[in-house]
């Protein structure tokens, strides 16, 4: 998630979303989701995929995904 945000990890925690996270806008979110498709081994739902827009979120989905 830092890299793709450009902030240091140290920044990124529960509290992190779209609305705390400078510069996590439509397209870094994409990007992320490919990123996290690709670092994972999964494929998110675009249904989900739109929707993981904090850190908590995130999580969930991929926890989700990972135990399926």
């Amino acid at each position: 998630m830092s890299s793709v945000l450009r902030v240091p990890a140290a920044d990124i925690g529960p509290d992190s979303s779209m609305d705390t996270v400078t510069g996590w806008d439509s397209l870094r979110h994409l990007t992320l989701v490919l990123a996290l498709e690709d670092e994972f081994g999964v494929q998110i739902p675009d249904e989900e995929a739109g929707s993981i827009t904090s850190y908590p979120l995130i999580k969930l989905v991929l926890t989700e995904l990972l135990e399926a």
